[in-house]
């Protein structure tokens, strides 16, 4: 895809939640996961690379002690659907009685963020909670849940705020949705 194609694309897009919605997301989620973790000593780990862009604009909101670390697993390699979990990298500390505290961009139907959480106990995780900026209601179950939303998107390709169309728009600071066909 060339530069024009790009705005194109994005031109056509739909804005769902603006920057300001996404701050005030990021703000309640804090609040949340402040609440539930801030004397547990978490290993924050961010799920490399849609989760970015949320990891860092949420890790300064939590005013509380933590270890941070990422690990990469993908399905998508820049298309808009999903193969067999490709881990390209694990996290280096160790984790062997930790709680773990998992960094997604998104919870799309889950068996990414299902095969992180099940991979960091085999690594001695003592317990593994999940935040997620967006969970995307697909209308049908999921093979796992996130402690902690941010926010609800419809059934659609969303980008921006880490989250890519095509490998683009990750910078984003609002959340859109491609043009439907």
């Amino acid at each position: 895809m060339n530069p024009r194609e790009a705005w194109a694309l994005f031109n056509r897009a739909e804005l769902l939640h603006g920057s300001t919605e996404v701050e005030r997301a990021l703000d309640g989620l804090a609040a949340r996961i402040t609440d539930a973790l801030a004397d547990r000593f978490p290993v924050a780990l961010c799920v490399m690379g849609g989760a970015v862009v949320f990891a860092g604009k949420l890790l300064p909101r939590l005013g509380f002690p933590l270890e941070f670390d990422y690990l990469h697993a993908t399905r998508y390699r820049d298309d808009t659907t999903g193969g067999g979990i490709e881990w390209v990298v694990l996290p280096r500390k160790d984790l062997s009685g930790r709680v773990v505290l998992l960094l997604d961009d998104i919870l799309d139907e889950g068996h990414t963020l299902a095969a992180a959480r099940a991979r960091m106990l085999e690594l001695g995780a003592s317990a593994v909670y999940i935040a997620v900026l967006a969970d995307k209601a697909i209308g049908r179950p999921k093979p796992i849940h996130a402690d902690f939303v941010g926010l609800t998107l419809p059934d659609r390709y969303v980008f921006g705020m880490g989250m890519d169309a095509y490998g683009l728009w990750r910078n984003l600071p609002a959340i859109y949705a491609l043009e439907r066909h």
